[in-house]
């Protein structure tokens, strides 16, 4: 009886971490920045992997807080990065501009950078 429901509170919190992890990883990519989205991503799934071996409850539970005070962080973080949206870069695809010519080259529309 008690190893049952020992095996229930390991399914809960194996349950809740996946759940805390995909929640994470949605939030991530929520960013307007496509720097502060890939750092996002890739320090959830760093954060996770590191102490996905983790076994002692109170340590998972501790690691649980923390991540949910991140997401707590993340939103946050989310809302204000989409008032200062700024030009895509080019490793984030989708292409900007009027497109000219044959070959399908784009040409910009509008100078960024310093005058």
């Amino acid at each position: 009886m008690a190893s049952a429901a020992i095996a229930t509170a390991a399914d809960t919190s194996a349950y809740s971490v996946r759940s805390l992890y995909r929640s994470l990883l949605r939030q991530s990519k929520q960013f307007a920045n496509y720097n502060f989205r890939s750092y996002a991503w890739r320090r959830t799934r760093d954060a996770f992997r590191e102490h996905q071996r983790e076994k002692d409850a109170r340590r998972v539970q501790e690691l649980m807080q923390d991540g949910l005070k991140e997401l707590q962080v993340m939103k946050r973080q989310t809302i204000v990065s989409q008032f200062y949206q700024l030009d895509r870069l080019v490793v984030e695809g989708g292409k900007t501009g009027k497109q000219i010519g044959d070959e399908g080259g784009i040409v910009r529309q509008k100078d960024t950078g310093w005058d």
